[in-house]
C-alpha cells in the first residue's frame, strides 16, 4: 500500500491500483504518474478564456488538457475532455490542426519537447506560452514542471487553470515554474465542497492563499442554478478574497461565470443571466476586478 500526497485526499493505493484521480497508479510501493505527457485536447486559445483578463491580455496560449480529476463535480464543464478513455487514438499529431475550436475526445502522448516545440511554433500567432487545463493538472504535476522548465528557457509562459485541491507539498514544487493560475473556488460552503464535490473547501483556500504569494492569481466562481447561487454566498466569496489579496498586497480578479447543462446536471437548466450580473455586482461590494462569463 502506498500514500499518495499530491493532493488532499492522500490516497492509500495498492499495488498496480489508481487513486481516486484515476491518474495515478501504485507501483512496488511507490504512486506515479499513469497519465504522464497524456492528453486528450489542444487548442490555441485567447489568454481571455482561461480566464485570465489581467495576464498579458490581447494574447494567446495554447490549452493543453488531459484525463482525471481529484474532484467529482456533477456539473463538470469539461467532462469529455476530463473523462475520456485512456487507449483512444486519434488526435492530430499534426500542429497545423490545431484552431481555437479544437478539442479531442482521445489520447495522444507527448513529451515534454513537443509541447514546448508546439508553443514555439504558435509564437508568430500571438501565442505566449501553454495553459494546462480542462481536466485537474496537478494530478500530473511532474509533466508540468518538465515542460514548464524547458519554456522558462524559451521565454515562454506556463498557466494552470486548477481546481485549488493539491497539497501544500505539491505545490511548493510547481510553484517555481508557474506564471499564472485561475483557480476554482466553487462554492463557501464546506458542507457542500465535500458532499457534492468530494472535495474540501479548506484546502481550497489555503491553496490560494499561498498561490498568490508566488504567481499572478485569477479566481473564478461557476454560479450553479439551485447549488451555489445566493447573494449570501457570493458576499462570502468575494469578502474572502478581498481579505486575502489585502494581506498580499494584490487585487484577486473574480470571474463569476454562467453554468450550461453538463455531465450530470444535463437536465437543469443554464444559470439565468441577469442572475449572473446580480452577483457580479455583489462581488464588486469587495472587490475591483470582476468579470461575467459565459453571458
Amino acid at each position: 500500500m502506498a500514500e499518495c500526497n499530491v493532493c488532499f485526499r492522500r490516497c492509500k493505493i495498492s499495488d498496480g491500483n489508481l487513486g481516486f484521480c484515476k491518474a495515478r497508479r501504485a507501483v512496488e510501493g511507490r504512486v506515479v504518474s499513469d497519465t504522464y505527457g497524456m492528453f486528450t485536447a489542444l487548442a490555441l486559445d485567447p489568454i481571455e478564456k482561461k480566464p485570465l483578463y489581467h495576464f498579458y491580455p490581447g494574447s494567446m496560449i495554447i490549452s493543453a488538457g488531459g484525463y482525471g480529476c481529484n474532484l467529482a463535480c456533477p456539473f463538470c464543464q469539461n467532462s469529455d475532455i476530463s473523462l475520456s478513455e485512456q487507449g483512444q487514438s486519434g488526435l492530430s499529431d499534426k500542429v497545423d490542426k490545431i484552431t481555437d475550436k479544437a478539442a479531442f475526445p482521445v489520447t495522444k502522448k507527448y513529451a515534454p519537447e513537443e509541447l514546448a516545440d508546439i508553443c514555439e511554433h504558435y509564437r508568430s500567432q500571438g501565442n505566449i506560452g501553454i495553459a494546462f487545463t480542462y481536466n485537474e493538472p496537478l494530478i500530473n504535476y511532474e509533466f508540468i514542471i518538465d515542460t514548464a522548465k524547458l519554456l522558462k528557457k524559451r521565454n515562454l509562459k506556463t498557466v494552470l487553470v486548477t481546481n485549488g485541491s493539491a497539497s501544500q507539498e505539491t505545490l511548493d514544487k510547481v510553484a517555481p515554474y508557474v506564471d499564472a493560475m485561475n483557480v476554482d473556488l466553487k462554492s463557501f460552503d464546506e458542507n457542500y465542497y465535500k458532499s457534492v464535490l468530494k472535495g474540501d473547501l479548506q484546502t481550497t483556500k489555503e491553496f490560494i492563499e499561498s498561490a498568490i504569494s508566488f504567481s499572478h492569481v485569477e479566481v473564478t466562481t461557476l454560479v450553479v442554478p439551485g447549488d451555489n447561487d445566493s447573494e449570501e454566498e457570493m458576499e462570502k466569496i468575494s469578502s474572502w478574497l478581498a481579505s486575502v489579496g489585502a494581506k498580499a498586497g494584490k487585487d484577486i480578479p473574480l470571474h463569476v461565470t454562467r453554468f450550461f447543462p453538463r455531465s450530470l446536471y444535463s437536465d437543469r437548466q443554464p444559470t439565468e443571466v441577469e442572475k449572473v450580473y446580480k452577483l457580479a455586482d455583489v462581488a464588486r461590494k469587495h472587490l475591483r476586478f470582476v468579470h461575467e462569463g459565459n453571458v
